[in-house]
């Protein structure tokens, strides 16, 4: 129920409870000013403070203003004073609310509580992401067995956009000099152009993966393959040159991280999916309502992990060009995250 509707809810309650009273607009404002003011004041201090802002009389005198001012809305509406008044009265009721009965939780809290909640929904979702993984590696197989007999298969697979004049007709030498040790493009380029289209376009494909999970899952598990099969032609076609482990050195940097991510989108979906199939003795809306923030929770740290790979891909992929420095970066982010994910599961667990 929305919050308009609450206010409206007690705004009804106290006019059955009360006769309407005919004043005048001037009458009306002089007995009842002051206590609009008052929580006015206190409204003021809680936003700006929080509750703590408030002392212990302050905190009993807040819910009886509120709702001396619903009272007085009430019969505002009834006898119909001036509209200035009414949006006043409406605004001042719609902050009281606010500050009575939201959440009693700052931006840190919040963040400190997502950052265990998404662990421990990873931890809870272990079928799916296995489900998404072997999707995805049956896609690799597939797109390098199709690609590295017949490389034509490389257009089919990548698009252009992706492809970024890679393809059958690139040599070993354009594939090193224009690619995997390309010159770093500089700060501006990298974090401005770079990053963000990359960011973008794994996003993108990352909240496809979440929602198509509504349509049974299935359309979730293609889009999952489909990126292996462009991970697979990849590999293909610098396998066909000698450059697979420069190509995986120069890959796994950021796909430790955007690969992962990647497979915790496809994981939420799959978490949507299954309770749409599978509703046990709720309804498959309630069951959705139900488990819907474990998925939710997943794909939201799934977009962060893409922002930490869009930095790791745009910045330092070209940055470090060494391969065994690659690895060492890819092998750190992977133990960072292997143990991030273990070690705050528990945490989360328990909230």
């Amino acid at each position: 129920m929305s919050i308009e509707a609450d206010i409206g809810r007690e705004v009804a309650d106290l006019a059955g409870q009360r006769p309407v009273i005919v004043l005048k607009s001037s009458e009306f404002r002089r007995t009842r000013e002051q206590s609009w003011q008052e929580l006015e004041r206190l409204v003021d201090a809680a936003e700006r403070g929080g509750m703590r802002m408030l002392a212990p009389h302050e905190l009993n005198r807040l819910p009886l203003l509120y709702r001396t001012a619903l009272s007085s809305l009430s019969v505002a509406r009834a006898i119909a004073l001036d509209r200035h008044l009414l949006l006043y009265l409406e605004n001042l009721a719609l902050r009281a609310y606010l500050a009575i009965y939201s959440p009693r939780t700052s931006l840190t809290e919040a963040g400190g509580h997502f950052l265990r909640a998404f662990p421990a929904a990873v931890w809870r979702a272990r079928p799916h992401v296995l489900i998404a993984f072997i999707a995805f590696m049956v896609g690799i197989v597939a797109g390098f067995a199709l690609t590295v007999e017949d490389e034509s298969w490389f257009a089919t697979l990548v698009s252009g956009s992706l492809a970024g004049g890679r393809g059958a007709a690139s040599s070993r030498q354009s594939l090193l000099d224009g690619e995997i040790f390309a010159p770093w493009p500089g700060l501006a380029v990298s974090l401005g152009i770079v990053a963000n289209f990359l960011f973008s376009h794994n996003t993108l494909v990352g909240i496809f993966a979440f929602c198509l999970g509504l349509a049974a899952g299935i359309p979730t598990v293609l889009l999952i393959a489909y990126q292996g099969l462009i991970l697979g032609a990849f590999l293909a076609l610098h396998y066909n040159r000698g450059l697979i482990v420069e190509f995986l050195g120069w890959v796994s940097i950021h796909g430790v991280t955007e690969i992962s991510a990647i497979l915790l989108c496809g994981a939420a979906g799959l978490v949507v999916a299954e309770k749409i199939l599978f509703p046990d003795r709720y309804s498959r809306v309630d069951s959705l309502a139900t488990h819907g923030r474990l998925a939710a929770e997943i794909a939201v740290g799934a977009v962060l992990m893409f922002f930490v790979a869009a930095i790791l891909e745009g910045v330092f992929r070209q940055l470090v060009a060494s391969t065994p420095g690659r690895f060492a970066i890819a092998a750190a982010t992977a133990v960072g995250w292997l143990a991030y994910l273990h070690l705050m599961r528990t945490a989360g667990e328990t909230r």
